[in-house]
């Protein structure tokens, strides 16, 4: 008869570090509840269908309850069950006949079942979620798995770009891969297409900084979505904040995305993670019992202080972790800490970061998050971003971060795409995002790279469905067409959806490639969602969270097209002309205080015949032309300036410059994309309909 390789029970262990930690002779086990009365370590075998032991965990400090396994080594699968009292309407809903993931899970195995036995009530009992289901949950749930973290880095660094320098490529780890017939089957839609040099090769080529992924936190289905033959395709439903996302690991292994990471900052270009810490995939006080509800509901989640049976819901998902909790707000940073540390990413993108920010009064950049990651000493030097807005009260909060933080600007992508669509009375609008939304972020000493600049993201149409689209078309979603932003600021120009009218097509060209010169010539952090420099589509779907399909994934076909290989052409010759000249990346906001040359100041507005705008002017409506001019002087003296002439018009307009007259260069016209630089010859500029044209001027110091 074989022997257990464990003794009868475990060994006292210790509270910290929470999570399973393997030591080589044998593995730690700390979990935090301060309302359980028990925890149990369950044990399975290794295909994780069978429990194999139970061990309770001997001692509790500090509401970490903790043990150690003498032998249990990197490999062992493990869940938790929590005992304490089942009281719904006092915020408690323990039950230890579901087995719970362990917060600090860092590798998981197994798969989510869409199964009554996860709910720690009857569902469709008449008692709601007052009842209690006494089914076993564990054959239906993932499994966290003990790690071993150890890995050669050797001399891998970060690239440590200036915010002044970034260029963000925002992209879904498997839309990014699902269709490229030239990788292996197993490695579409995982790590290891993210690493694959094709890939990284055409980041490069488009002078891409940054790598923006969509979240790889391990996730879970929605139950709705399923029943309607749906499946949560982006992402944010997290359930484990230290496990990468099983689907996206080819080989079963985190050394994979460790690999794609050492890779990309091999060449120079930076890894950014989407991550999800505003609410969990467990939903409202009726979604499922997985891990935080059944450790501690009362602990892990807001609940409505009269009525603490219910979850506050300021996600909109149900939802809402509970930050003011010192122990799930060290659950948060130990995250981000370890992302940095054990796979060298290089920044986060927080989703609804207004949420993060809330207290129990509302929303607060002196918040105890922001507090605390601002002044925690491996996060300081990470990039951080916030999506400044949530659905609880005061849910808008952009430009009132705390320094530190950049944050997605909506104002740009709105007041970019009206302009070019030919609204009246954007001009005005339109120069303040172009000036780096100084209106919003130049305050407490921010910067321009402040506002993350975009004219799509995965969140909306894509480039070419905002300039193919007057109305959504999300019939696939199944939910009537009443899903995603209901105003989007977009124009087919004559016809909706794909055509062959030559006109049309011509003019939707022109427009994206206006759209795309504008974001990389405004002040700002310039992100561009990724497919969109070969005019990737959705069909028109603008809220395509739940399409895992080729509605979502990136179609390389197109890339191969002229069309689209003259389009990415463009975006890398206007990127390539961001980085080749200073003055298009200030890192202070420009106020036209500073004169680089006599008479010179370092920002100014013209009308096309280069005059300096009046009141009067700003405040008309049916402005549609503008020059925007920038100027820097170098520590060599020479001063360079760059003036950008604009015209939203549907006819040509001829543009003079401003004095001096000094000899200048055509160095972009975006309707001829193709056309080399040249001199200009004469003092009028000729501007196509819905284009724009750069111009550049140095002198010698």
């Amino acid at each position: 008869m074989a022997t257990s390789p464990w003794p009868n029970r475990l060994l006292t262990g210790s509270p910290n570090p929470l999570g399973a930690t393997w030591d080589g002779l044998g593995t730690n086990f700390a979990v935090f509840s301060a309302h359980a009365t028990r925890l149990e370590l369950c044990l399975f075998d290794p295909s994780g269908r069978r429990e194999i032991a139970r061990f309770d965990l001997p001692e509790c400090t500090d509401e970490v309850w903790h043990g150690y396994l003498p032998n249990a080594r990197a490999g062992l699968i493990y869940g938790y069950r929590a005992h304490g009292p089942y009281d719904p309407q006092a915020g408690h809903r323990f039950n230890p006949h579901k087995l719970l993931l362990d917060p600090y899970a860092r590798r998981l195995t197994g798969e989510w079942r869409n199964a009554d036995a996860l709910y720690g009530y009857r569902i469709n009992s008449p008692r709601a979620d007052l009842s209690f289901d006494r089914r076993d949950s564990a054959p239906g749930v993932m499994k966290a798995v003990v790690a071993d973290e150890s890995f050669n880095w050797a001399d891998d660094r970060p690239p440590a770009i200036p915010w002044s320098d970034t260029v963000i490529y925002e992209a879904h780890v498997r839309g990014l891969s699902m269709r490229r017939s030239d990788l292996q089957t197993n490695e579409r839609g995982t790590f290891a297409a993210v690493g694959d040099p094709v890939f990284i090769s055409h980041l490069r080529r488009l002078g891409v900084t940054t790598l923006e992924l969509l979240p790889i936190h391990a996730f879970v289905q929605d139950r709705p979505l399923l029943q309607k033959g749906l499946r949560n395709y982006w992402g944010y439903n997290t359930i484990g904040f230290f496990a990468p996302e099983p689907r996206y690991l080819s080989d079963g292994t985190l050394d994979e995305l460790r690999i794609a990471v050492r890779r990309l900052h091999a060449v120079g270009i930076e890894v950014i993670l989407d991550v999800v810490y505003n609410h969990t995939a467990e939903g409202s006080e009726l979604g499922p019992t997985l891990s935080f509800r059944g450790l501690d509901n009362a602990s892990y989640y807001r609940l409505v202080a009269d009525n603490p049976r219910h979850c506050v819901n300021d996600t909109g998902t149900g939802n809402t972790l509970n930050l003011s909790t010192p122990r799930v707000l060290q659950m948060v940073m130990d995250s981000l800490r370890y992302w940095v540390t054990a796979f060298h990413v290089d920044g986060f993108r927080f989703d609804l970061g207004v949420t993060l920010g809330r207290e129990s009064y509302g929303f607060d950049p002196c918040s105890g998050f922001f507090d605390a990651i601002r002044q925690d000493p491996v996060l300081q030097r990470v990039k951080l971003i916030s999506e400044p807005w949530d659905i609880g009260p005061g849910g808008y909060q952009l430009g009132n971060h705390p320094p530190g933080f950049s944050e997605w600007n909506d104002r740009f992508r709105d007041g970019v795409r009206r302009y070019w669509r030919g609204d009246p009375g954007q001009r005005a609008d339109f120069a303040a995002r172009l000036a780096g939304s100084s209106d919003f972020f130049d305050r407490r000493w921010r910067r321009p790279w402040s506002s993350i600049n975009y004219v799509a993201s995965h969140d909306g149409f894509t480039l070419a469905d905002t300039v193919s689209y007057a109305e959504r078309h999300n019939e696939a979603n199944g939910e009537d067409n009443n899903d995603g932003h209901g105003e989007n600021y977009s124009a087919n120009w004559g016809e909706e959806g794909t055509t062959t009218d030559p006109v049309i097509l011509d003019t939707r060209q022109r427009v994206q490639r206006a759209l795309l010169a504008t974001l990389f010539l405004a002040q700002g952090t310039p992100m561009l969602l990724g497919g969109d420099e070969f005019g990737r589509t959705q069909d028109g779907n603008n809220n395509a969270y739940c399409q895992d399909n080729e509605i979502s994934w990136i179609d390389w076909d197109l890339l191969d097209q002229r069309e689209g290989q003259a389009l990415t052409a463009f975006v890398a010759r206007i990127v390539a002309l961001r980085h080749r000249h200073a003055v298009l990346r200030s890192p202070y906001f420009l106020h036209g205080l500073e004169e680089p040359a006599e008479g010179i100041r370092d920002i100014a507005w013209f009308d096309a015949s280069g005059e300096v705008i009046s009141s009067d002017s700003w405040n008309n409506a049916e402005e549609r032309t503008l020059v925007l001019r920038r100027a820097r002087r170098d520590d060599d003296g020479s001063v360079t300036i760059l003036s950008v002439l604009f015209n939203a018009t549907a006819e040509k307009h001829r543009f003079r410059l401003p004095p001096p007259r000094w000899a200048t260069r055509i160095v972009l016209d975006s309707a001829a994309p193709e056309a080399p630089e040249r001199d200009l010859d004469g003092e009028e500029i000729s501007v196509a309909p819905r284009s724009l044209v750069l111009a550049l001027a140095m002198r010698a110091g």
